[in-house]
């Protein structure tokens, strides 16, 4: 089975990206908020995310619009 995290910053293009995207999965997503959860902000950069919102499917990155720097959160 497929693993898929989808982090973001719960900001409006996060949210709308969470409702399109990763809520319409057949996969069960996990869903970070990094502004929530700082301690997973590191966790997110060693996969390779850039910037939220961006789902993580089996180790590959996909970004999704841009609504924050992963910078930003830190």
């Amino acid at each position: 089975m497929s693993k898929a995290v989808f982090y973001h910053a719960g900001c409006p293009v996060c949210v709308s990206a969470e409702h399109t995207v990763a809520d319409c999965l057949k996969t069960p997503v996990e869903k970070v908020h990094l502004g929530e959860v700082r301690s997973r902000v590191s966790e997110a950069e060693k996969l390779g995310v850039k910037s939220v919102p961006a789902l993580v499917i089996d180790g590959q990155v996909f970004h999704i619009n841009h609504g924050a720097d992963l910078s930003v959160l830190k």
